[in-house]
């Protein structure tokens, strides 16, 4: 996982960003430990209340539990959680506008296709 300290996105919502990630591709999977806030705050040189408010939005989520004593753990169901939440964002920030745009355009759905299709093929 990498953080872009530079970039606008605040770095809690990047951590987890990240860890959503890796859950997504394995990295961490289901009924797994994640890396506890400390190790995020000394691998990535940032403050722990920064790691945990990132790590506190996924347990928020149901998508990361807390085991007293012993650490932070990806829920059971997250990926199919995750990937719902990030179809959602993506027909949000992507889908919409797409259609949006093509009624403006007077772009019929067929045609949206086809140019969908091009560019998987490309």
């Amino acid at each position: 996982m990498k953080l872009d300290l530079d970039q606008e996105k605040p770095i809690f919502i990047q951590i987890a960003e990240g860890i959503e990630d890796g859950i997504l591709t394995g990295a961490f999977p289901e009924e797994s430990q994640i890396p506890s806030i400390t190790e995020f705050s000394v691998n990535y040189k940032i403050n722990p209340a920064t790691a945990l408010k990132g790590i506190n939005l996924l347990v928020d989520e149901a998508i990361v539990f807390k085991k007293r004593g012993v650490g932070m753990f990806v829920t059971k169901g997250a990926v199919a959680k995750l990937k719902k939440k990030r179809q959602n964002q993506f027909y949000d920030n992507y889908i919409s506008r797409l259609v949006d745009e093509a009624k403006r355009l007077n772009i019929t759905s067929d045609e949206i296709i086809a140019m969908i299709e091009r560019g998987f093929t490309q």
